[in-house]
């Protein structure tokens, strides 16, 4: 073979192993991605705030508007109601006639009743007279009829006494009467709504805190809001924990309150308890209740959202770039850094400038180095330069 051919052959192996090497280099960096679950997770500053600087600060409970006392009063099984004179709704003062009493038969019954008494009297006194004579008698009787003279005497004795508890008896139902026909018409003893009427129509709207009332009446001072939470989210409050209240018509109406108590001692029927960011339909849920500072605007029976305040409604009020001190690196005060993004899906150690400090809500303002819409990972020593990242991490 000639030096030519030769020559020709080794160059055509030669272009063959670069061609070779130059695939395999290029999908073995395919193959060499990091993987989602390896990545960075970054959140941008804009989300951030309005999550009040805390990742996953979103979830809403369900709630309702409520009074924080209600008045509720008995039928007496023993009467008959002659008239209703409210509706559910209506909105009654202290002293406000509420039902009356049919008072005929107390009327009637008191009559009978003091016919009862004066034969009782009668009856007493008649006793009392033969208690006297027979006592008469047994000073003139022979020594051997006196012990049935005293037989006779105690046994009267015995139905004066029992005479006289008859006519004590008697003498409290006429009283008990009177004070039925004087109260014939029952009152509210509250400000506020009638909240139920169970008149046994089933058109009530009675619940099984108000099944055992006549009437139920809401005091419309001092409201508070009854939320519901799934026990797989029950640890996000806790008594004390202030909460920011939700408007579900017009969601920029808000009021403000605090947890004041978390009722695990039963649960609820299940429902549609989380606004977003329920996981389990099969678990329990259970009451929760939310006093607060102020109730302008609402209405009981009004439902609405709530979310715990972490801080979104001051965070509206920070002009300027901000970010949660927890993503800052300040070994060296003189030189802070962030891990941030650097918009090309990759991590860097990114130096900025701070400005004030907000340490209330644990915020710095960033002069230099950071804007809204720039993405910042949590710092932690697992975070190398050049790292993927991951935006599905804030969510």
């Amino acid at each position: 073979m000639s030096k030519k051919a030769i020559a020709i052959i080794v160059i055509i192996c030669a272009a063959a192993a670069a061609a070779l090497l130059l695939w395999k280099f290029v999908f073995s960096e395919k193959d060499n991605t990091v993987s989602d679950s390896e990545a960075a997770s970054v959140v941008t500053l804009a989300e951030l705030n309005s999550q009040g600087g805390a990742i996953g600060a979103g979830n809403r409970f369900a709630g309702v508007v409520e009074a924080q006392e209600t008045w509720s009063v008995r039928q007496n099984p023993d009467s008959t109601i002659k008239e209703v004179l409210v509706s559910v709704g209506d909105e009654v003062k202290k002293g406000d006639a509420l039902f009356v009493y049919d008072i005929e038969k107390y009327r009637q019954d008191q009559e009978q009743a003091e016919i009862d008494l004066e034969r009782l009297n009668n009856e007493l006194a008649a006793i009392g007279t033969t208690i006297e004579q027979l006592q008469k008698d047994q000073k003139k009787a022979k020594a051997s009829e006196q012990a049935d003279y005293t037989i006779r005497i105690q046994d009267a004795e015995l139905q004066q006494k029992q005479k006289e508890l008859d006519i004590r008896s008697k003498t409290i139902s006429i009283e008990k009467l009177k004070e039925n026909q004087a109260n014939a018409t029952v009152v509210s003893e509250i400000d506020g709504v009638v909240r139920t009427i169970n008149d046994g129509s089933g058109n009530d709207s009675s619940n099984s805190e108000d099944s055992n009332s006549f009437i139920t009446v809401m005091k419309t001072e001092n409201l508070r809001i009854k939320g519901t939470i799934n026990e797989q989210n029950i640890g996000q409050i806790m008594v004390g924990n202030p909460v920011i209240v939700h408007s579900r018509v017009d969601d920029r109406q808000t009021w403000k309150g605090t947890v004041s108590e978390i009722n695990t001692d039963s649960a609820v029927s299940n429902q549609s308890s989380m606004f977003f960011g329920s996981s389990d339909s099969g678990s329990s849920s259970y009451n929760f209740y939310v006093a607060l500072d102020n109730s302008d605007g609402m209405m009981i029976g009004q439902h609405v959202y709530l979310e715990a305040d972490k801080g979104q409604a001051d965070m509206a009020e920070l002009d300027g770039v901000w970010i949660p001190t927890y993503f800052l690196d300040m070994v060296d005060p003189e030189h802070v850094f962030v891990w941030a993004d650097n918009g090309s899906g990759k991590l860097e150690k990114r130096e900025i400038k701070l400005g004030e400090m907000n340490e209330d809500l644990m915020m710095a303002e960033v002069t230099e180095g950071l804007t809204e819409d720039d993405a910042v990972a949590f710092p932690d020593d697992s975070l190398t330069e050049g790292m993927a990242t991951n935006k599905e991490g804030a969510a």
